[in-house]
């Protein structure tokens, strides 16, 4: 396996190293299932399980799941695992007031927008955006195949960002924007954990995803929402559930004509299950948190990057 110090020179050298004899063969071992899964019917199954108010049944299931994945409820702005009517309610709770204080990140500076883990980051490289060991995807893929979007990212930055099931599911606003577009790309529903990472080629260009749009100080900017296996569905504050329906093309809103301004740090999302945020920010002066390297924790508020 990659040491995380070896993945950050990698994507912010726009390389991506082969895996080792070793390392492809376990890959392939443990991602050999995804492909043999009916991930699409699992999905249905969890998404409709999810949404169901199943009164004691439900509250038996949201009390095993504190328990299995040491879900945090003190810092749930409702803590009685009894109150919430669904797993959806659950899994999407919202937190106690400051709980997540926004760190100041100055002048066009950049806010982490979920709670979770450091996929990877860096440079957009001849349209490329590093994945794991192995693997990268251009840009152009990840948007929905609309080169002229992604063309605005072309020696840019990207990041992308795991969400855990024991995580807060909703997702913030890493700076100020005014909403442009959104697209629904159809696609696969694989699993979004590390080890599928290393070994599903172009896996956040090829599940299923949701693509918002933003202008903002600094010029356009993207955040995409990837879907996974059981993510029932994914949701934004100005739409409201985007899928399902699922209905195998591609889906485009254009906002040019509303005027949907959201600042930074503000709610623009969730999953109703996890998984998987990718940002990509226009060139400039980016210069992220020390502190990050691919695989560390990480909770929405905290700086991400900064200007200048």
């Amino acid at each position: 396996m990659a040491r995380p110090e070896e993945n950050a020179r990698a994507a912010a050298g726009g390389v991506t190293l082969p895996l080792s004899p070793d390392e492809a063969r376990a890959t392939r071992r443990a991602v050999l299932p995804q492909y043999l899964l009916p991930k699409l019917a699992l999905t249905r199954l969890a998404g409709g399980f999810a949404g169901a108010r199943a009164g004691a049944a439900t509250t038996a299931v949201v009390r095993w799941f504190i328990g299995r994945y040491g879900v945090d409820m003190a810092e749930a702005a409702n803590p009685d695992p009894a109150a919430y009517a669904s797993f959806n309610d659950f899994f999407t709770r919202a937190l106690k007031p400051g709980a997540r204080p926004l760190a100041d990140v100055g002048p066009g500076g950049l806010l982490c927008p979920v709670d979770g883990a450091i996929s990877q980051f860096g440079a957009v490289r001849a349209g490329r955006i590093f994945q794991a060991k192995g693997h990268d995807y251009t840009a152009t893929a990840l948007v929905g195949g609309d080169a002229a979007l992604a063309a605005h990212f072309q020696g840019g930055q990207f990041a992308t960002l795991y969400l855990s099931p024991r995580d807060y599911h909703r997702i913030h606003m890493p700076c100020a924007g005014r909403l442009l577009r959104m697209i629904h790309v159809p696609g696969a529903l694989f699993s979004v954990n590390p080890t599928t990472a290393r070994g599903v080629p172009g896996l956040f260009a090829r599940n299923e995803r949701v693509v918002c749009v933003f202008d903002g100080e600094h010029g356009p900017w993207v955040l995409v929402l990837v879907g996974a296996t059981i993510v029932g569905s994914m949701a934004t504050v100005w739409h409201g559930v985007v899928n399902p329906p699922r209905p195998g093309q591609l889906r485009d809103w254009l906002y040019t004509d509303q005027d949907i301004r959201l600042p930074a740090g503000a709610e623009m999302g969730r999953f109703l299950l996890g998984s998987t945020v990718v940002m990509l920010f226009p060139p400039g002066p980016w210069q992220w948190n020390l502190a990050w390297a691919p695989g560390g924790a990480i909770r929405m508020g905290q700086a991400m990057a900064r200007r200048g």
